[in-house]
């Protein structure tokens, strides 16, 4: 979508163009008609913001004014918007570098051959990885909640897997239509979730060495104008935390039937959201895109969920905000932050737990975009036999009345309003009966799961005072 901006340096040596160097990042706010980009009712793809061209912003190293300064005429955070843009700059130069110096070391040839020969391991890798996955087409869905226009209609992303020999083909062409509202992904987007999904079920060693081999083996289709093919001029501001990861999640469905050995429920749905005003601490106007509220992952088979993590479209690896730092930054006091029991999918290996967030606005009157927000409608499935996590839930507190607030949609704050965001976890892997009732014991002591749900759905009679299992009771319950 549009707030992600690329920056490409060519790399040059003894005259001849050898490579580009690439840093992609997220921008604050790219104009448009609402801040962040996130904006369900636009009537097409420019009114989310600033679309620019391929177009050089440095030239001999040094900065071309007159672009950047019409680029960051079109913002509305220029000072904070050329910082990080001057750091992924930085970036590519430092890659650049590292790049010639590796040139000078061991000369052009070398390293040529070196990456060509890197490539071609890690194909080979792949391949072998893809053999042994049982020929078959193996099908996979996922839906986002809607798509902000057509309300709680959820927006489904089918796929059809097949495998083989050493080879993988995934299918979108059963996937709905494109959309009016803004979660429609472009198939470029298509294309790298879809490999994202497939290399979860590779080898873990290959991890950090996947590359241009890797993708050989692996074809992705997806006829013009659906939901995951998106065409100009249709809105897309959502796409990456709506339909691209629902990409992802329709993949490791089709995957986990492919590959049951590595079976992966689905993680949290995401629960963020954009808040942006006025800080009346400075009058600086300030921008807020939050990863806090987003629940945990989904259990694989052999292993429990992480509490916790961001959603999937990240893999985790976006950091949570530090609640000191966050009030510092921002007008907003943390109120409640805290797992929640009984929110993660049940299963023989549990989901992560979900999260209850708890926020006040102790600014000036600000505006809420939960463009990133999802789960509310739609819950996300377990494998293996295991159990769905709950939906996601949000509210607004105003003078003392609650009121449920919803994904995808748009609504004012006033000084003193809390938002409260209860999210569910990662869904579950395998039978809930069949998990071993000291875990469950665990999970009871920790809080993840309460006597109750031990006793329903575990099927492990625990005693809510000494905290212990009833052995006679829960063998007669796992015998039923």
């Amino acid at each position: 979508h549009l707030p992600d901006w690329g920056f490409y340096r060519p790399i040059f040596y003894k005259g001849e163009l050898l490579f580009w160097t690439l840093c992609r990042a997220h921008q604050m706010d790219t104009g448009g008609a609402y801040p962040g980009g996130y904006f369900p009712n636009g009537y097409d793809i420019h009114a989310e913001g600033f679309a620019i061209p391929g177009i050089k912003v440095m030239e001999g190293d040094k900065e071309r004014e007159d672009v950047m300064e019409l680029i960051l005429n079109n913002v509305r955070f220029p000072q904070g918007t050329r910082i990080d843009n001057f750091a992924q700059i930085a970036a590519v130069r430092l890659c650049e570098q590292r790049i010639i110096e590796l040139l000078e070391k061991y000369g052009k040839e070398t390293v040529l051959a070196c990456m060509e020969e890197m490539m071609n391991r890690t194909e080979r890798a792949v391949r072998s990885t893809i053999e042994k996955i049982p020929d078959g087409t193996y099908y996979g869905e996922a839906a986002t909640d809607d798509d902000g226009t057509e309300l709680d209609v959820p927006v489904w992303v089918r796929v059809d897997v097949t495998v083989k020999g050493d080879t993988l083909k995934f299918d979108f062409s059963r996937s709905d239509k494109q959309r009016k509202g803004f979660v429609n992904c472009i198939f470029n987007s298509t294309y790298a979730q879809a490999l994202m999904g497939a290399f979860m079920f590779m080898d873990p060693d290959l991890g950090e060495f996947h590359n241009e081999g890797s993708l050989r083996p692996i074809t992705v289709e997806a006829p013009p104008g659906l939901v995951v093919s998106a065409q100009y001029p249709v809105t897309v501001g959502a796409s990456p935390v709506s339909v691209g990861i629902q990409i992802l999640q329709a993949v490791m469905s089709a995957m986990s039937k492919a590959m049951p050995e590595r079976a992966i429920a689905s993680w949290g749905m995401r629960h963020g959201h954009y808040i942006f005003g006025t800080d009346p601490r400075s009058n600086d106007r300030y921008v807020v895109t939050t990863f806090d509220p987003d629940g945990g992952t989904g259990a694989v088979r052999g292993f429990d969920g992480h509490e916790g993590p961001c959603g999937v479209g990240s893999l985790g690896t976006v950091n949570k905000g530090n609640v000191e730092e966050m009030e510092m930054r921002f007008p907003w006091k943390y109120k409640r932050w805290e797992f929640v029991a009984d929110s993660a999918g049940s299963g023989r290996w549990r989901g992560g737990s979900g999260l209850h967030w708890e926020v006040q606005n102790e600014g000036s009157e600000t505006g809420i975009a939960t463009g990133s927000s999802d789960g509310g409608v739609v819950r996300a499935p377990g494998v293996l036999g295991g159990e769905p996590a709950r939906n996601n839930r949000s509210f607004l507190i105003r003078d003392g009345i609650q009121s449920s607030i919803q994904g995808h949609r748009l609504y004012q704050l006033k000084p003193r309003d809390t938002i409260v965001k209860i999210s569910g976890g990662g869904a579950g892997a395998g039978d809930p009966a069949e998990r071993d009732p000291n875990d469950v014991l665990w999970d009871v002591k920790n809080e993840y799961v309460t006597t109750e749900k031990a006793r329903e759905i575990y099927k492990v009679a625990i005693d809510p005072i000494a905290l212990k299992i009833l052995e006679d009771e829960t063998a007669n319950l796992r015998t039923r």
